[in-house]
């Protein structure tokens, strides 16, 4: 495998809902990052969209949005991994550029949520038959979410710190749903419960988005870019795919999983990530990863947001935009939101979100209940 760098970016504001079509909005990003790399062409398109063939009635995004941006000719396909599709989308354009098999590579992501009903379609990437009982996405995690608060004694406002700070990064993104939103403390506390104990402002919303970035081989960014960011790293692992059959069901043995692969392959440890976009669909869900990556013990890592830990100058900086409670979480384009927030980071131009000496970052994305995890680590 040779190295793999990002030369290029390309990110529209997260709305609630939006006029604009899939391919519109696919293409506008795709030839936003190619702009930003200097390349008018590129060997290779990966697109990731989780909902357009329900909500939409759209299958084959990936050709639609190569056509639609003038490239019509190129491989294009479009990946799948429920919520981590962004994610997976990048691994495959990482593998293609590392293999040798792509030397340009263009990953889009691409959802139109407000279309339809998002959540009950968001609800298949459950077990059908737990779906067919009345399960949910919300259901699940408000089943993990009460498990964990009695099981380790979490009082009721541990966890409140996680949109709290989501809110304030949000802030000074453009790109964010919620930049003009102040969110305290109470303000979580108090807002509406959604399923006992999950409250709205513990989840993240139904909107529309796209981003996209070009990859290269690292020998050869800085033609197309003085400042390109490094793939250190890209793993992937899975869990048990019902939550009721894993041994620990507070214990994300997949983010674990993948985290220690992708520690090995950039060499580093947890000790070394400057920051970490955590998948923070659910507040408690950014909390088990911080445990699951090593950030805090088992069953204590909501201490980490109570003690202010995770915010700008924190230990470990998260959801340094907003996440995807603040910024939003249209599925598909997600992960490569935070793909390009991070490069933001590490090239110094997150404005006055930016972190001091950020060299090493770290982001995971999570598909289902915790069954899918997969993770990246990029550096400078």
């Amino acid at each position: 495998m040779r190295g793999v760098s990002i030369v290029g970016i390309g990110q529209i504001p997260v709305l609630s809902a939006t006029p604009e079509g899939l391919r519109t909005l696919g293409a506008a990003v795709v030839r936003s990052a190619m702009e930003d790399a200097g390349v008018e062409r590129v060997d290779a398109l990966f697109a990731s969209n989780m909902l357009a063939d329900e909500l939409q009635g759209q299958k084959h995004i990936a050709a639609l949005i190569a056509d639609e941006a003038g490239l019509a000719g190129i491989e294009a396909l479009q990946i799948q991994a429920a919520m981590a599709s962004g994610a997976a989308a990048l691994r495959m354009a990482y593998l293609a550029v590392g293999s040798g098999e792509a030397d340009l590579a263009v990953v889009v992501g691409v959802e139109k949520m407000s279309e339809g009903a998002a959540s009950p379609a968001m609800s298949k990437a459950l077990d059908a038959k737990e779906v067919e009982d009345g399960a949910t996405l919300i259901s699940k995690n408000a089943d993990i979410l009460r498990l964990y608060r009695k099981r380790y004694k979490v009082p009721e406002d541990g966890l409140v710190n996680f949109p709290v700070v989501a809110h304030a990064n949000a802030r000074h993104n453009p790109n964010a749903l919620f930049r003009e939103l102040t969110v305290r403390a109470r303000d979580v506390l108090t807002s509406r419960m959604v399923h006992d104990p999950l409250r709205l402002l513990d989840c993240s919303p139904i909107c529309d988005g796209a981003a996209a970035v070009v990859l290269c081989p690292t020998e050869q960014a800085q033609t197309h870019n003085p400042h390109p960011v490094r793939i250190l790293a890209s793993s992937v692992a899975t869990d048990r795919f019902r939550v009721g059959d894993r041994a620990n069901p507070l214990w994300l043995q997949a983010a674990h999983d993948s985290a220690g692969k992708a520690y090995r392959q950039a060499n580093l440890n947890q000790e070394d990530v400057d920051f970490f976009e955590v998948h923070d669909a659910f507040s408690i869900m950014a909390c088990m990863q911080l445990e699951a990556a090593g950030f805090a013990r088992l069953g204590q890592g909501w201490r980490l947001a109570a003690e202010k830990r995770i915010d700008l100058r924190g230990d470990i900086p998260i959801t340094t935009m907003g996440g995807l409670k603040a910024r939003g979480h249209p599925i598909g384009a997600t992960a490569l939101y935070q793909a390009c927030e991070m490069v933001l980071q590490l090239t110094g131009r997150a404005g006055k979100n930016q972190l001091r000496n950020a060299e090493v970052g770290m982001m995971q994305s999570v598909g289902g209940a915790g069954t899918t995890v997969i993770t990246h680590i990029f550096g400078v």
